[in-house]
């Protein structure tokens, strides 16, 4: 925790917060998968200690921590479970519903038999009410969402789906539903193969295997259940938190009311395309295409352009979107929308903090056109433009195989992914 000794305050917590960051921040080994944290995949998860770590020697019980991008929800978990109240800002939908249902306390033993029953049932309705699920399969999707589901999805897979679905909102108690819904999306979103035709699902690249043999969903479902019950759910705790649907940039909070922030931003130009993967589960929960599409298009990172323009950066910035810009003007050009609207974001976190408190801000970098972008610099100079003093920037080395990341290491590391993904950046910034 800061101290606060006089007039030498402030340059005793860039002092402090420089020595948090020069520490081992691998965490290599650690367990990653207890308590609600493995519950459904999310790619490129920092592990759990992170953001416990910052939120131990940063912040007391009773504090405001904010994660401005919550993504799969880890910050905010970790805020509740050391007794500090915590908001989560997010403008995708799983992730909102994902932290809710990891949020949440009950009995695993009930919630199981409320489980178990409700499959029962929809293997009782997908057996002998046929022409019913038909029915309500036909009526649950406009046009373009139709031929979507039509597209990833066999007939069978879709009855088993649309008979679970029935079968949550019919017998369930309603508190159950985030439990169940998020439990029905990791039947869909899986690392496994799912219930899909897609494969790479899970790793947000899906393509379509004809020959693929998807999975029976009410296996898949009751599987899914059972392995997240065996986990343990969220532990009591007097801490509050809060999932708001709002972006980063404004995420409607007062000014000076947050203790702590620690975040991480999507990679630059849309390196992990999150919606892309959680469109597949979103569908069926009432989502159309056309929203979704609408939502991608407005995730921090995506690689499209738009009409908005962004001036006044940092010069580190412009210098690296100089030196792409030379090779590709389209990258360039995304390359400046994530900077300005990383911008954004940061004079959105340098409001809401409280004076004399810090920003953790985790990111990766991208190499795009053999370009290293240098992100971690590039985000360094937004925040000191946003008003922030930098601490340090600590580097921590990923591993792989427990973050879910897009690729695999192999004999060949030549793909744009391996060469920008084997390791991240820990930007410390000050108010």
């Amino acid at each position: 925790m800061f101290r606060m000794d006089g007039g030498n305050a402030n340059r005793t917590r860039l002092a402090e917060l420089r020595g948090l960051l020069q520490a081992d921040l691998d965490f290599h080994g650690a367990n990653g998968r207890h308590s609600t944290h493995a519950w459904h995949p999310f790619p490129a998860k920092f592990p759990p200690q992170l953001p416990s770590y910052f939120i131990e020697r940063l912040s007391q019980p009773g504090d405001v921590v904010l994660d401005p991008m919550f993504g799969s929800g880890t910050t905010v978990l970790e805020a509740v479970r050391l007794h500090r109240n915590a908001i989560g800002c997010d403008i995708d939908p799983l992730a909102r519903l994902i932290a809710e249902a990891k949020l949440v306390y009950f009995d695993p033993i009930a919630m199981l038999r409320v489980g178990k029953a409700l499959v029962e049932q929809a293997k009782r309705s997908f057996f002998s009410q046929r022409h019913r699920l038909e029915a309500a399969l036909a009526e649950r999707f406009d046009g373009r969402t139709r031929a979507f589901v039509d597209y990833w999805f066999r007939p069978t897979q879709q009855l088993e789906l649309v008979a679970l679905l029935d079968a949550i909102e019919s017998c369930a108690p309603q508190e159950t539903w985030p439990f169940l819904h998020m439990a029905f999306s990791s039947t869909i979103i899986a690392k496994s193969g799912g219930v899909s035709l897609a494969r790479d699902l899970a790793h947000t690249r899906p393509h379509r295997v004809l020959d693929k043999k998807p999975k029976c969903a009410f296996d898949e479902f009751e599987t899914r259940l059972k392995l997240m019950l065996a986990s343990g759910g969220a532990a009591p705790s007097c801490a509050e938190a809060r999932i708001v649907a709002q972006s980063a940039e404004n995420s409607a909070l007062p000014t000076a009311s947050v203790d702590l922030i620690v975040t991480s931003p999507p990679y630059a130009n849309n390196a992990i395309d999150y919606m892309r993967a959680h469109k597949f589960s979103l569908v069926w929960l009432g989502w159309k295409i056309e929203e979704l599409t609408h939502i991608r298009a407005r995730c921090l990172g995506h690689d499209a352009t738009t009409q908005r323009e962004w001036h006044d950066l940092p010069d580190q910035c412009e210098r690296t979107i100089g030196r792409l810009a030379s090779v590709d003007q389209h990258k360039a050009a995304a390359l400046r929308r994530y900077f300005g609207e990383m911008s954004a974001v940061m004079a959105e976190m340098h409001r809401v903090l409280k004076p004399g408190k810090a920003a953790i801000v985790v990111v990766g970098s991208s190499n795009l056109r053999g370009i290293d972008v240098e992100t971690h610099k590039g985000l360094a100079a937004v925040g000191i433009s946003a008003g922030f003093q930098l601490a340090h920037i600590g580097v921590r080395r990923l591993d792989r195989d427990k973050r879910m990341m897009p690729a695999r290491w192999g004999k060949e590391r030549t793909s744009q992914i391996e060469h920008r993904m084997h390791e991240e950046h820990v930007i410390g910034l000050l108010r």
